[in-house]
């Protein structure tokens, strides 16, 4: 859990000094959307989710 938190610390470091807020949607729309597909590798849903990609 203290590797994400760096992790995350540094991301916004990196945001924050280049003034690349724009990446900040982007990265957040990527995160979730591998969240999504490892909670739902073993449900039901998982055929629903592969037909998006």
């Amino acid at each position: 859990m203290a590797g994400l938190i760096e992790l995350l610390q540094d991301v916004w470091g990196f945001l924050r000094e280049r003034q690349k807020y724009w990446l900040l949607p982007l990265i957040i729309t990527l995160v979730l959307l591998g969240a999504l597909i490892v909670l739902t590798q073993g449900s039901a849903i998982a055929p629903f989710i592969y037909t998006l990609f």
